[in-house]
């Protein structure tokens, strides 16, 4: 689980490089969720590094609501000169978009990826009640079960929800989409044996999984995770290709210069490949990545590619 301090989140909030090194006037990270979530969490770990290598005073700036498309409104509204950014994960920057009928906001053409920062496996998890001991068996359920097995999630339309739908479209087989407030409800729920399984980030279920109250059955990414070397990958198990990541990309308005988006990217690579905040995002489930814009741009288009046909087949439309 996310862990930081309420003490080291304010100074992370105000961190600001030395006053012999900033110039002009502060940058603006804005964060389309309200504080302490995985999302702000991500962004303030790495503001104080940012701040530093850019040479700029960098506050975060929370903007919730709106299935997190005002925040995304207000970053590509500011100015296109490197006072504001983006720091968006694939709820924003893919599926939000994706499930309004009429989006307000077109995310592909309002922004300029500046880098990857980091991503998060997600994790396949069940209730000790399942009658299943592998992914293999668990697949085997999904398709051949009399009863649909069922699911939590954050809500229609959130990662969870759609990462099973995913995965059963995948199986070919069938479950029944249990909506929660959150995903941190559905777990209770899954322990006492009133839903089946869930999908969702390793941060929030790894612990879970190693003391055995929840059976973790996949890890949805290319590679096993150190937390949980026991249990191995989707695609180890026979599903190809299967992966399903969180992730965290800081973007700029789309109108932003060539020149500018250099900065931006330099100093947020530096900023992420700095060892304590490489090693800060690890203890809380982040992999660190400081990718490239070129890469982020590959990753964020191959994104879209996979999640684009999955909520059409959902079904879900939120306005």
């Amino acid at each position: 689980m996310f862990h930081i301090p309420r003490r080291a989140l304010l100074a992370c909030a105000l961190a600001a490089p030395s006053a012999a090194h900033a110039e002009g006037a502060p940058v603006r990270m804005i964060v389309p969720f309200a504080p302490g979530g995985a999302t702000d969490v991500a962004a303030r770990l790495v503001v104080p590094a940012f701040a530093e290598a850019l040479g700029r005073l960098v506050i975060v700036e929370n903007r919730g609501g709106g299935g997190s498309l005002i925040g995304a409104e207000a970053a590509a509204a500011a100015p296109p000169d490197g006072s504001a950014i983006g720091f968006f994960t694939v709820t924003t920057a893919v599926l939000a978009p994706a499930l309004q009928r009429s989006p307000r906001i077109d995310i592909r053409r309002a922004f300029a990826p500046v880098c990857l920062v980091g991503t998060m496996p997600m994790l396949l998890v069940c209730g000790p009640h399942v009658p299943v001991q592998n992914f293999q068996e668990f697949v085997a359920l999904l398709r051949d079960s009399p009863k649909p097995l069922t699911y939590g999630s954050a809500g229609p339309g959130s990662i969870n929800h759609l990462s099973a739908h995913l995965l059963t479209m995948r199986a070919g087989g069938k479950a029944e989409h249990i909506p929660y407030r959150g995903a941190g409800p559905v777990i209770p729920d899954m322990i006492a044996g009133n839903v089946d399984f869930l999908i969702e980030g390793f941060a929030s279920l790894h612990n879970y999984a190693r003391s055995g109250a929840l059976r973790g059955l996949a890890v949805l990414a290319e590679t096993r995770h150190p937390s949980l070397p026991e249990v191995p990958t989707a695609i180890e198990a026979g599903m190809a290709e299967f992966r399903i990541l969180n992730w965290f990309g800081a973007y700029a308005p789309a109108a932003t210069s060539a020149l500018v988006l250099a900065r931006l990217e330099t100093a947020m690579r530096r900023a992420v490949a700095e060892p304590a905040v490489a090693r800060k995002l690890r203890e809380n489930g982040i992999d660190p990545v400081g990718g490239s814009a070129a890469e982020l741009e590959r990753f964020w288009d191959a994104e879209i590619a996979l999640w684009l046909p999955v909520v059409r087949d959902a079904g879900v439309v939120l306005d």
